[in-house]
């Protein structure tokens, strides 16, 4: 059966179909009166086809209802151009109507253009309008992107022998490291329900179950504060886990399926597994951080041991950190002030200290002339410094220098433009500490509680917490985490420890994972998997750099959904029914 509306999309004919009748639909783009004749840009999601209306009488009256973005649609004989438009597919023809329908009337003035590039619009107003916002091209095809993006994953997962299996969005609360959203039961009253930060338990469940490959595109939810690379509320992950397997089974899953699925939708150079693997110390004392964008050729050297008796009081008793630069010879006096400035306003940082070297190789500027002729030389050959460089120094307790170096280091990067271009390069963070200090001087969970502890139950027993690893393991790519995972305790007598060091007790155990406690009395295989965080991997792939892009309908800034009005108050009836009363503090209440 025919389409009443269309015979062909707007991005399909060209110079073979010059004489055809056609049918097309879409929105009006642009409008363009010259009296005795009126052109029209007519857009779908697969291009733009320029209709022409010329005097004929009966399409007069019908061009006046005409206005941009209502919809219509067309039949006319489709005409070589005269002067033709090279930068469309459709640029050889044009369609000369002899019938037009608005279907659409666009009633309301637009509160921004649709193709708003190099528009400074507000974002809010933006997901306000979200509707209007995504007919914009390069946000439309984000989101068919995002479409190819997940077909490819699975894809790559079916090809790899798991099974697509879905796990309940109802569940029950876990600390994953995050506030869980909580969901009261009307049937149940004072208890909840949490919404998943991700399908830990049920994937280890199913381990247990006997299904060896398993994998979903999997919602979660964590109550977290937004960013720019992670969505308030609500996320996706490719979530996999593989029975009888170890570490190295896992990489290989990731070394797969991540180089495909990039090469398929990017043009860049993607860097094939296996992936450079960097514990997690090492990756903290090189680059600062545990995400190291491996584009950028920079590293951290510490120099704490060289600077030890120093005369220089802002470097006595410090960690020392310094990262050399080529060509900073060259930057002026305002560049370093510039660089300092960051590091006190954005980090926090006490000051950055630097100096520049000459193509003698001498000292020149900032803090030379605390650098005896001894300490110059040590730093030059364990930097391996070059003529014309320049070396910029943090001094702080060595946390606090760790982390400001990092964020140094990244923005030299930015400032000197040495990042790789045009390529996507990754590698795994491995041997994470399976604990931590809290903020309160507790031992609590480094990474994911579930995690398998590196030399197992006689780790957990003989050595000092802190110094504990974990079969824990980060993908990072360009300098975001991609993915997360581990090789799962599957261990009762393990687990039971393991939690027991973070302040759980025995009945604490059973009570928050009852159902996998038991059911590792019952033979359970050794296990391990990721979840490749989808949401990141497609802003990637986009090359945006905020979430909010690749996203049908996100929250903004704020968590809120501002096109829908999310959250929002419910009726008293609602909260009734699910045994809820408000105990809300107003601003009086809080003075």
């Amino acid at each position: 059966m025919k389409n009443k509306y269309r015979t062909h999309n707007c991005g399909e004919l060209n110079i073979t179909n010059v004489g055809e009748e056609v049918r097309l639909a879409g929105f009006v783009q642009t409008i363009r009166n010259l009296g005795k004749m009126m052109f029209i840009d007519l857009r779908d999601e697969y291009g733009i086809t320029q209709i022409v209306l010329n005097e004929k009488a009966d399409l007069v009256e019908k061009s006046q209802d005409l206005n941009k973005e209502c919809t219509i649609t067309v039949t006319g004989k489709v005409l070589e151009r005269s002067s033709k438009n090279d930068k469309l597919p459709t640029g050889e023809i044009e369609v000369v109507a002899t019938d037009l329908t608005v279907l659409g009337k666009c009633r309301a003035n637009l509160p921004f253009e649709i193709n708003m590039e190099g528009q400074n619009v507000r974002e809010d107003l933006r997901l306000e309008y979200r509707f209007l916002d995504l007919r914009n091209e390069k946000i439309h095809q984000n989101i068919h992107m995002r479409s190819k993006i997940l077909k490819d994953f699975r894809k790559e997962m079916d090809n790899l022998g798991f099974s697509e299996i879905q796990t309940p969005i109802l569940a029950n609360s876990s600390p994953e490291g995050a506030r869980d959203f909580l969901v009261p039961s009307r049937l149940h009253p004072g208890e909840f329900y949490a919404l998943p930060q991700a399908p830990q338990q049920f994937k280890q469940l199913l381990m247990v179950s006997g299904f060896e490959k398993y994998y979903q595109i999997a919602p979660c939810f964590r109550d977290e504060d937004p960013r720019a690379d992670r969505s308030p509320g609500e996320f996706y992950q490719l979530d996999f886990e593989m029975a009888f397997a170890e570490q190295e089974d896992v990489f290989k899953v990731i070394e797969t399926i991540i180089p495909n699925v990039f090469k398929a939708n990017s043009d860049w150079k993607v860097d094939e597994g296996p992936f450079l693997r960097i514990p997690y110390q090492e990756a903290m004392e090189k680059y600062g951080i545990d995400k190291p964008d491996l584009r950028n050729p920079l590293i951290i050297c510490d120099l704490t041991e060289i600077f030890e008796g120093t005369e220089f009081k802002a470097f006595q008793g410090k960690t020392v950190k310094a990262i050399v630069t080529e060509k900073g010879e060259e930057k002026p006096r305002k560049f370093f002030d510039s660089m300092s400035d960051f590091a006190i306003r954005e980090l926090d940082a006490k000051g950055l200290a630097w100096v520049k070297v000459d193509q003698e190789m001498n000292l020149s500027g900032g803090i030379s002339k605390f650098i005896d002729e001894d300490r110059k030389k040590a730093i030059f050959e364990k930097m391996r410094v070059k003529p014309g460089s320049s070396i910029f120094f943090i001094a702080d307790e060595k946390h606090k220098a760790t982390k400001i170096a990092g964020e140094v280091r990244i923005k030299l990067g930015e400032e000197f433009d040495l990042l790789e271009k045009n390529v996507y390069k990754f590698c795994f963070i491995v041997d994470f500490p399976m604990y931590e200090l809290s903020e309160e001087g507790t031992i609590d969970f480094n990474h994911n509680p579930f995690s398998m502890p590196q030399g197992g139950m006689e780790a957990l027993k003989t050595k000092n917490p802190l110094d504990i690893y974990a079969y824990q393991y980060d993908l990072v790519g360009n300098g975001l985490e991609l993915a997360s995972g581990a090789v799962r305790n599957h261990d009762q007598e393990i687990m039971i420890k393991a939690f027991e060091i973070a302040g759980y007790t025995i009945e604490d155990v059973k009570k928050k994972f009852g159902a996998l406690f038991k059911a590792f009395s019952y033979g359970t295989p050794p296990h391990a998997g990721a979840a490749p965080g989808i949401d990141r991997i497609i802003m990637l792939l986009a090359q945006e750099v905020s979430l909010r892009e690749v996203i049908a309908f996100p929250k903004n800034k704020k968590a809120r959904d501002v096109m829908m009005g999310a959250p929002s108050t419910v009726f008293p009836k609602q909260l009734e029914e699910v045994h809820i009363k408000l105990d809300l503090k107003t601003e009086k209440d809080e003075k």
